[in-house]
């Protein structure tokens, strides 16, 4: 099955969707039978080319200032989609309703493979953040449930995102396919964690909690430094760890600052403190950690995973934190808090400061009760990404069934499909045009090998050596002459002709004799422009033959070397 999997985000970009992206491509890069294309919006000075599956980058512009780190990737361009429509894809799975789903939907009027949507986000919030026009923000919401409805099918990461997804506006059924983890189910080593964790204050014994994503306020960090704040007000020691980089990375550090609390930070000078007023607890801010072994240390030096977000649809950090045995702190009704059981495989709090505060004041005492709900969500939560995309594949034969059976239903054309129609009609014409590239570049490569066997040709004409020529100066001198000779010997019998009429002019009258001299005189004249012409044209003759042997000699040469200026043949 060849599957073309679209999203608007891919290395160097990092996040949650385009680490669901490379985990299904390679995974269904290595099942026997597929090939994968990726096409993402293109980086400046990023390298595509060291995956095991294709990658088609695309035109972007420069939106890292609208949204933190990322670029908008332009689904018209002609060259992408060429590229994506070559590789003949069963299966369209596009995973962002902006770009991607656009270049979905020309795919499939180019292809007529199906196009399954994957929700993985609330990019309503995303768009919120991005924006403070109402305005804008409803229509760019309408623009994107429009690209939705256009799909074949639509799957979501959790039941409470398909909900949210139909609180957009969006009114139709949805599959839960639930995402992976690319972490091996088990602790990391001893070794592995020290490595990782080296640099930083961590007693044995002092309880470390740990956040790992983007640093957005709309993931409920604010509400954990408010929930540490009471913490080391009440004489609890702790250490809480923020792994990660965000929008909001500067403002959160300022907030433990202003709290008192002890701030560690990791820059390029190494590690910076800022001492506290309060005697208890520490914050530290790791930055971004992108090497996945080192992610799984610290989960595994970790405690308790605090992930207190109504934002995220799923949180593949979760099942992350499950796969080392760390238990994570929910909110109830989260997405991400789906299929917890409170204090059995995960802890479930309500969405304030004091109810954090309280709990991590009660687990911090006894570590041992933490570490057992840990081990409950690694049994029971824990899901790879190579049994999730099984799934997924099982699905999309099932679409391609319904396709085969003519049972998806039929989408009605909506106005914003003419503008993807007059797009297929570029792209039909793109493809035209290197059709007939491919044909002039065809003929161009027959005529150079026409043109070498010209040259073959004239490197052994040029090589005709001096006698060669010679011959062909002696043959011109001696035609030459053989003409002058025949010239002057016509003339000759002229004056003869014309001397034998004078004599017998002679014994007519005189009037008659001087009528016939003139007569004589006329004819003398015309015979010496006649004889003298026909010398002229014969050297003419002869010199005109020598002149077009030496051009055609001078314009072989001039193949062959095109940097002379005149050739001699030798």
């Amino acid at each position: 099955m060849n599957v073309c999997l679209l999203n608007d985000s891919f290395p160097p970009v990092i996040d949650g969707v385009a680490n669901a992206v490379i985990n299904y491509a390679g995974v269904l890069e290595g099942m026997e039978g597929n090939e994968v294309a990726v096409g993402t919006p293109g980086y400046p000075d990023a390298r595509y080319d060291g995956y095991p599956y294709a990658v088609v980058p695309y035109r972007s512009y420069d939106t890292t200032k609208l949204i933190s780190g990322y670029r908008a990737g332009d689904p018209f361009e002609m060259q992408a989609i060429n590229a994506l429509k070559k590789f003949r894809p069963d299966i369209i799975h596009s995973h962002c309703p902006a770009a991607s789903t656009v270049m979905a939907r020309i795919l499939r009027k180019e292809t007529g493979a199906p196009i399954v949507f994957t929700y993985h986000t609330k990019f309503d919030v995303d768009i919120a953040a991005a924006t403070e026009s109402k305005l804008l923000r409803r229509e760019s919401v309408h623009a994107l449930v429009s690209n939705i409805n256009a799909c074949d099918e639509v799957w979501t990461v959790s039941r409470g995102a398909g909900e949210n997804l139909r609180s957009l506006g969006w009114e139709g059924e949805f599959v839960v396919m639930n995402n992976g983890v690319d972490f091996a189910k088990g602790r990391a080593d001893d070794e592995a964690v020290k490595a990782a964790t080296a640099d930083f204050d961590l007693p044995a014994g002092v309880p470390v909690f740990l956040f790992v994503g983007r640093l957005m306020k709309y993931k409920g960090l604010p509400l954990i430094l408010d929930a540490v704040k009471q913490l080391s007000e009440s004489g609890t020691d702790y250490r809480m760890i923020f792994v990660g980089s965000g929008r909001d990375a500067d403002e959160l550090k300022n907030t433990v600052r202003e709290y008192g609390i002890t701030l560690y930070e990791k820059t390029e000078n190494g590690i910076t403190r800022t001492e506290g007023s309060l005697p208890h607890g520490a914050v530290i801010f790791t930055g971004p950690v992108y090497d996945r072994n080192e992610l799984r240390a610290w989960n595994t030096r970790a405690d308790l995973f605090l992930f207190p977000s109504t934002y995220d649809t799923n949180g593949i950090v979760v099942r992350e934190a499950a796969a080392c045995g760390l238990a994570s702190v929910l909110i109830e009704g989260s997405c991400a808090a789906e299929g917890i059981t409170d204090r059995r495989n995960g802890y479930i709090i309500e969405e304030d400061p004091e109810s954090m505060f309280r709990l991590l004041r009660d687990v911090a005492p006894d570590l041992s009760e933490a570490a057992r709900v840990g081990q409950n969500a690694m049994d029971e939560i824990y899901i790879s990404w190579e049994d999730s995309v099984k799934t997924a594949y099982a699905r999309y034969g099932e679409i391609l069934r319904m396709k085969a059976d003519g049972e998806l239903e039929a989408r009605r054309k909506a106005v914003s499909d003419v503008l993807l129609d007059a797009a297929a009609g570029l792209i039909d014409a793109f493809s035209a045009a290197e059709r007939q590239r491919d044909r002039l570049f065809d003929s161009f490569r027959e005529n150079m090998y026409g043109m070498k066997e010209n040259f073959a040709e004239a490197e052994r004409r040029v090589s005709m050596n001096a006698e060669n020529m010679k011959s062909i100066l002696r043959r011109f001198e001696d035609n030459v002459r053989e003409e002058i000779v025949k010239a002057w010997k016509k003339q000759n019998a002229i004056r003869k002709t014309v001397a034998g009429a004078v004599k017998k002019a002679a014994s007519v009258s005189a009037k008659k004799t001087a009528g016939a001299a003139k007569t004589g005189a006329g004819a003398v004249a015309k015979a010496s422009v006649k004889s003298a012409g026909a010398v002229t044209k014969a050297a003419k003759k002869t010199a005109g033959a020598v002149t077009k042997a030496a051009k055609a000699t001078g314009r072989t040469a001039k193949k062959v070397l095109p940097g002379s200026k005149k050739t001699t043949g030798e």
